[in-house]
């Protein structure tokens, strides 16, 4: 089990501010988009935008090309084809992968400063605290990290982009290894970031408990987007997709 997680939303008490009024129509755009690696194909031809206030759902079978899209989308993996954009500020896209790339011989807390201090973002302690309190990390603050379950691992890695408050945010699988209670912590602070107006685009495996907290779906198949579109459209044309 992942152990207690606590804390409400970002959206409350010492959570981040509201973002601006965007300055773009979206945050990242991807047309007519191309991986490839060496000769295969990881998907071709994918076409959609995040925009503010936005949450996006990529699902697909495993090998898909999920997680080599959301690389694409924050900029770290070039496309073959096509083209990607961005419309964030300096610094506005937070990545949450399938490592936690959190570092063992630091506390949870000093892992916090160090990625502040990386950005070059202040951090004030007491902002720490909060995002410590959000994921139910207050307690084990102090722990080494290398002590941690897989649970508490990833919600110090949620808490790592939480702290940034970005603008878009890339989530890969962010519920592997959490439990019941910690999962519902995590839907809060998806919830909370949509409303302080931050776009999302977040892999699931979990489509039919995540499909509610979407308002777009990107589902890949065989290279292709086979299909696109609104939420509430997706479960009429599943059947056919799987």
């Amino acid at each position: 089990m992942d152990g207690e997680a606590g804390g409400g939303a970002g959206g409350g008490a010492g959570g981040p501010a509201p973002l601006a009024a965007p300055l773009a129509t979206s945050l990242v755009e991807l047309k007519a988009a191309a991986k490839f690696y060496g000769p295969r194909l990881v998907f071709k031809d994918v076409s959609f935008a995040v925009r503010p206030g936005e949450i996006w759902i990529v699902a697909g079978e495993n090998g898909a090309g999920k997680s080599t899209l959301l690389r694409v989308a924050a900029g770290l993996s070039r496309a073959d084809a096509g083209g990607v954009s961005h419309g964030t500020g300096p610094g506005g896209i937070g990545l949450l992968g399938h490592e936690t790339f959190v570092y063992p011989h630091l506390s949870a807390l000093e892992n916090l400063r160090f990625w502040a201090k990386l950005h070059e973002r202040r951090a004030a302690p007491e902002d720490i605290a909060a995002v410590l309190a959000r994921v139910g990390l207050s307690a084990a603050a102090e722990e080494r990290a290398g002590r941690f379950s897989r649970g508490m691992a990833q919600r110090l890695a949620l808490a790592r982009v939480l702290l940034l408050a970005p603008e878009l945010l890339l989530l890969d699988e962010p519920g592997t290894g959490l439990d019941a209670r910690s999962r519902a912590m995590l839907e809060r602070e998806i919830a909370a970031a949509r409303e302080r107006g931050a776009g999302l685009l977040w892999v699931s495996h979990h489509l039919g408990h995540d499909l509610a907290l979407a308002d777009k779906v990107l589902f890949l198949k065989r290279g292709r987007a086979a299909y696109c579109g609104d939420a509430s459209g997706f479960a009429a044309a599943e059947e056919g997709l799987c």
